[in-house]
């Protein structure tokens, strides 16, 4: 499938340094379907009966689309490109996203928002690890 994150690393002018192309831009746009679901989860709690039981839900689904949103503007930038940087961020952002996807988890069998969060927080997990094992 053609997405403007293959368009735009396909038509970057420079090398990109052996990076796979394909989980690169794997790893953005889980990392953008990610943040939306979090930032939408956080919402639908807010409007849950019982929010109060959902604070730390609220807080790490926020967290992650922080981390997520900044872990897509980092890849999908390569002039000066800094391995050791990428790594961290990478790093970070599967931690963030293994910490909501197990509280998401949690409260998946009463909010459904929860369960479609914990799912988006899986795939960018794995999308980051993916590429963290290609980076050598």
């Amino acid at each position: 499938m053609t997405t403007s994150v293959n368009d735009m690393l396909r038509t970057y002018p420079a090398d990109l340094g052996g990076v796979d192309q394909q989980a690169m831009a794997q790893c953005i746009q889980a990392c953008m379907t990610c943040a939306q679901a979090c930032t939408a989860c956080a919402d639908a709690c807010l409007s849950e009966r019982m929010v109060g039981d959902l604070t730390k839900c609220i807080r790490t689904d926020m967290d992650c689309a922080d981390v997520c949103n900044a872990t897509a503007a980092v890849l999908s930038r390569h002039t000066g490109y800094d391995a050791n940087v990428t790594r961290a961020v990478l790093t970070a952002c599967a931690t963030v996203c293994k910490a909501c996807g197990d509280e998401c988890s949690a409260h998946a069998d009463m909010h459904e928002h929860c369960r479609v969060c914990a799912e988006a927080c899986r795939r960018c997990e794995q999308a980051c690890n993916d590429l963290l094992a290609g980076l050598g």
